[in-house]
Parts: C-alpha cells; structure tokens; sequence
C-alpha cells in the first residue's frame, strides 16, 4: 500500500499532534533527553519563537493527519553562528521506516539553503539510533563528532553524534551579509 505523504508549513493548529510524536519520544525515545514531556501550552510558545526567527518548520500529514515534523533553530546563540543551523525531525512510531524522514529533512535542507545558511548540524542523541544516523549520511552528512556517555535517559548513559553537512556553497563562498538571517 502506498502511503501518500504531503510536506507543508507547520500551523498552530498542528501543536496537539506535534506534541504528541515528541511526548512519546520523551517518555520512550533517546531522540530528546528530556524527561518530561512539555504541555501544548509550551509546545506552541517553541514553535511561536522559531517562527518569530524566520526558521522553518514543516509537517509532514497523511491522510489529514500530521505523522512527522521537523524544523531548523539557530545551533548556538552567538551572531557568528549565524549561518549554521540544527535541525530536529520527529515521525510518528507507527510511520517510521517508510520515507517521511527523508522528504522532510530534504524540504528542511531546501529551505535553510534558500534562507542563505552554510552548514546544518545534526546533534543526534545516542549513537544507537542508526536510523537518524543513517538517514544524515545518506543526505551529505559527516560525522564530525562522538561525544561519549554524556546524557544519562532510560537508566542509561547516552552518547551525543554531531553530524555535518554544508548548505549551497558552504564554505566555499563568503555569505552575503547584508541578506544573511539572524535571529533577533
């Protein structure tokens, strides 16, 4: 059976749903290392404020219901990060392994270029989720670096993969400043 996936913009709309794929990755996944679910309450001031970055943020829906999402964020807070992101993608357990992952990261990787970003950055938690690691190297990504037992979830300890890809020229080319985003 195919599955028909359309990738959109994220809307406040979508919160609920978007709560719940991150909540049970919170409660049984290694994904987040938090250890307690936020509230949709908290869920839409996130979105709200990666919104009021210009980030983008998507949504992938199936039959009308939302089954993964993903976004960018700034990766460090200083102005000379400005041309990095983080990315984050979540899909619904029931739908994983079937492609949503791919065509929202490469939608995520599409806008960030077009906003005139350089590098993106994976910080995948536990480096047991082949999967997430996986799907990074096979769009451009290099693992750049393991940073062993860090985190401590599910009664165990937790390394952090970083994984790196370069957006349109990279570091080939000197960013147009003048047009480049930065958050406010």
């Amino acid at each position: 059976m195919h599955l028909e996936i359309m990738i959109r913009p994220v809307t406040f709309n979508d919160v609920p749903a978007i709560n719940a794929i991150y909540s049970e990755n919170v409660r049984h996944g290694t994904a987040s290392w938090e250890l307690d679910p936020p509230d949709d309450d908290e869920m839409r001031r996130r979105m709200q404020s990666l919104l009021d970055q210009a980030y983008p943020y998507f949504v992938a829906e199936s039959a009308g219901q939302v089954v993964g999402y993903s976004y960018a964020s700034s990766y460090r807070p200083r102005p000379g990060y400005r041309f990095t992101v983080e990315n984050s993608i979540y899909v619904d357990n029931a739908y994983q392994r079937r492609g949503i992952a791919r065509q929202l990261m490469t939608t995520l990787i599409d806008a960030c270029t077009s906003r005139n970003f350089r590098q993106m950055i994976a910080v995948i938690g536990d480096s047991q989720n082949s999967a997430s690691i996986e799907l990074h190297r096979s769009l451009g990504f290099t693992q750049v670096g393991l940073l062993p037992n860090i985190g401590f979830k599910l009664n165990r300890w937790l390394d952090s993969v970083l994984m790196q890809r370069a957006l349109g020229e990279g570091s080939t080319a000197l960013p147009e400043v003048a047009t480049a985003h930065h958050p406010t």
